[in-house]
């Protein structure tokens, strides 16, 4: 009784916060005043809400907290109740696959709704003006993400994994008494915490019902950045996509999606980023579409899966079902495809330096803040490398300078033929005896490369003279005895104009 009283009046003084709000203006504001004659009644206040709705967000406040006076929150739909969060939320949002705890989550018919106000108490002589800001998101409107954005301010390198699994698609684990059930989503947050991890994205399989659970579980785990994600699972191969809950089909060679630029004009219109997954797996009986033998216009996937954590578990991250290989290819073809990392975790409790737990590997990318715009367009924009066996520091920064002109890993560098191009490396947490590693049809230019780091911090440097031609060039960094310890990616050199 006395948590309830202290939230209370923690909620009085409006403390207690509600979900994150659209930046823009609000679509409608409603404003009213209740007074005494309001004690112990409910007022209904209608709004329109337009066709095409697909994300109706309130947030609503009110005056005479200096009197005591309490006016609680519920909305119903044309046909419903969708909630009611009394006094305990001060704003809320409806979507199709996921709603603030208190409303349900579903389709939001166009017509009349309303608001619903309570008034546990309202003093005879007092009055309480409300102000209910509202929103209307339409179907090309970017998710603004789950909670408080940004989770931390700054930029800096966020680690992530970027590739996992739940009770809502074949996530399991073992329950209390020790049989193995659907793992529920708060088991793969828990093990992303105790990694350290900055950000993760729950991908079940051609699903968004895990959107419901995340946006409950965001407000706790508020350290933790949630993007929502699922991995478009077809027969001709399997894709992640990033940062929103609108439903995608994925049904490819289907009338609702005959080619993969159907699925890719859905992804794009929803302002997703999309990834191809574990494209170097077989296809077939042994691996039902986990190969990639979809026809792509690779020049509209800006992402690539080169590592994942099933595959890491056989062989290691360059055996034969790695798909860097495949990666390159789609490089030396010309195309500008951002290296990631994911776990692709199905059991949640699985031993943290098992593959594929969570976090191995580990995507680390370099972003303005952690936030789930700053992060997928780090990603987009290939500042990324991954940390294959997913250690807490390990760190690798790529610099060239060309001229006035600066890039780092994922940038294009324009350079002239005969002109001097500066790299400078920085590796972080290396094991002892860990070297630098070249790949790329540009790897033959450098002139001047020392390949031993020496330190568990370490900064190199390489020149080359540049031929006035296109070519990319990665920086990984190696073990002793050769293993990837983290795969970087590409600069891509281009003829200055």
């Amino acid at each position: 009784m006395i948590r309830k009283l202290v939230r209370a009046l923690a909620l009085a003084v409006g403390l207690v916060a509600g979900p994150a709000l659209a930046e823009r203006a609000p679509d409608l504001v409603l404003t009213g005043t209740l007074t005494g004659r309001d004690h112990e009644t409910y007022r209904e206040v209608p709004f329109r809400l337009p066709a095409g709705t697909v994300r109706l967000t309130v947030a609503f406040d009110y005056t005479g907290r200096d009197q005591r006076s309490v006016i609680d929150l519920g909305v119903r739909d044309p046909a419903r109740m969708r909630g009611w969060s009394g006094g305990n939320k001060q704003a809320f949002t409806i979507e199709e696959a996921d709603a603030t705890p208190s409303y349900l989550p579903g389709p939001l018919p166009p017509g009349t709704w309303k608001l619903v106000l309570g008034a546990p108490n309202l003093r005879k002589t007092a009055s309480a003006a409300y102000t209910a800001k509202i929103w209307f998101d339409r179907a090309d409107t970017p998710f603004p993400g789950f909670g408080k954005q940004p989770v931390k301010a700054g930029p800096g390198w966020y680690r992530g994994d970027l590739h996992m699994h739940t009770a809502h698609s074949d996530g399991a684990c073992l329950s209390k008494s020790g049989a193995k059930v659907p793992c529920p989503v708060f088991k793969t947050l828990e093990a992303a915490e105790a990694r350290g991890l900055d950000f993760i994205a729950v991908s079940d399989h051609n699903a968004v019902a895990q959107n419901n659970a995340l946006r409950e579980l965001a407000p706790y785990f508020d350290d933790l950045l949630l993007i929502p994600a699922r991995e478009i699972t077809t027969f001709r191969g399997h894709a992640n996509v990033f940062g929103t809950t609108a439903p995608l089909d994925f049904q490819l060679g289907s009338p609702r999606a005959p080619t993969l630029d159907a699925i890719l004009d859905e992804v794009e219109a929803a302002h997703a980023l999309i990834s191809v997954n574990h494209p170097g797996l077989p296809s077939g009986e042994v691996c039902m579409g986990c190969g990639w033998t979809a026809q792509t216009d690779w020049s509209r996937i800006p992402a690539m899966e080169a590592i994942n954590g099933g595959s890491l578990q056989v062989l290691g991250p360059e055996g034969p079902l790695s798909s860097i290989p495949f990666w390159e290819a789609r490089l030396n073809a010309g195309f500008r495809i951002a290296a990631v990392g994911g776990s692709d975790n199905h059991e949640a409790t699985l031993a943290a330096d098992k593959p594929p737990a969570i976090g191995l590997p580990t995507t680390v990318v370099h972003a303005r803040e952690l936030s789930q715009a700053a992060v997928l367009e780090a990603i987009r924009a290939g500042h990324v490398f991954v940390d294959v066996w997913g250690t807490k520091d390990r760190l690798l920064e790529v610099e060239a300078r060309a001229g006035a002109a600066r890039a780092e890993m994922g940038d294009a560098l324009a350079a002239a033929a005969g002109a001097a191009v500066e790299i400078e490396v920085h590796v972080a947490g290396a094991p002892p005896g860990a070297r630098l590693s070249l790949a790329g049809d540009g790897a033959g230019l450098v002139r001047s490369f020392e390949v031993s780091l020496g330190a568990a911090e370490a900064r190199r440097s390489l020149s080359l003279t540049a031929d006035g031609k296109a070519h990319w060039l990665r920086i990984d960094v190696r073990s002793g005895d050769g293993k990837l310890l983290l795969l970087g990616n590409p600069l891509y050199l281009r003829p200055a104009a």
